[in-house]
């Protein structure tokens, strides 16, 4: 399981949120295996006075959230490919932050039980 948080500035992405959401799955696919089905974005787009970083217009921060169990290497793993598909956006690497937030699966509720009594169709432990 894996739900992903996306701040930016309105101005600035909210003309691209299906490219930058696409990309981002994309990262989450191929490095960690979530099925093309499982995409839980949120886009927080902010007005430009609301998003204070000395960084570009274009800053984002990507906050992942996710089931414990995947390994140092999976993880480093998904930063590496979100920093790739970032440069495919024409996004420069200091105007990226990302972020791995995991949880205990019986910390979450979905489809009506804890997370830790799903079955799930792709591996966590990665």
């Amino acid at each position: 399981m894996a739900q992903v948080k996306i701040y930016g500035r309105r101005d600035v992405w909210a003309s691209r949120r299906a490219e930058l959401s696409d990309a981002i799955h994309g990262a989450l696919v191929g490095a960690w295996g979530l099925p093309d089905d499982k995409r839980f974005h949120r886009f927080l787009l902010l007005d430009a006075e609301d998003l204070v970083a000395p960084r570009s217009a274009q800053y984002l921060v990507v906050e992942i959230v996710c089931f414990t169990g995947r390994s140092a290497q999976a993880r480093r793993a998904l930063i590496a490919a979100l920093f790739d598909a970032a440069r495919g956006l024409g996004l420069a690497e200091e105007d990226l932050e990302t972020v791995i937030l995991e949880s205990p699966p019986q910390n979450w509720g979905i489809r009506g039980q804890a997370g830790d009594e799903l079955t799930l169709g792709y591996r966590v432990d990665v």
